[in-house]
């Protein structure tokens, strides 16, 4: 046998490269972006009119909530990321992120329609 590394052997010494730090670094974009969605919808229903404030409170509070449930996600991830050989997000990660913005996007129309 000659001393050259078995082809199976070649995912152990992985060499992660930029990938892992671009990955935590998304993490990052999207969480500020939700907060930015969080704070200016509290804006729009401060400014806005008086007519559906208590619909419109209510829509802020779930999405600031799920802002805060997004985050914990992420710190989640963010926490998983810093292993050796990271491990690929599992389903509850991923759906747990793509519900809470589907949700805040349907809360977002609902504040539109409360201010419109």
């Amino acid at each position: 046998m000659s001393g050259a590394p078995h082809p199976a052997d070649a995912h152990r010494a992985r060499d992660p490269g930029a990938q892992p730090e671009r990955t935590r670094l998304a993490w990052r974009r999207t969480t500020l972006s939700f907060a930015l969605v969080v704070v200016l919808a509290g804006r729009g229903l401060v400014v806005g009119e008086a007519r559906g404030r208590a619909v419109g409170g209510v829509a802020l509070a779930l999405v600031a909530l799920l802002w805060v449930g997004f985050l914990a996600l992420a710190h989640r991830r963010l926490r998983d990321l810093t292993a050796p050989r990271p491990a690929v997000a599992d389903a509850a990660t991923v759906l747990g992120a793509a519900g809470a913005v589907a949700i805040a996007a349907l809360l977002a129309v609902a504040l539109v329609a409360v201010r419109g």
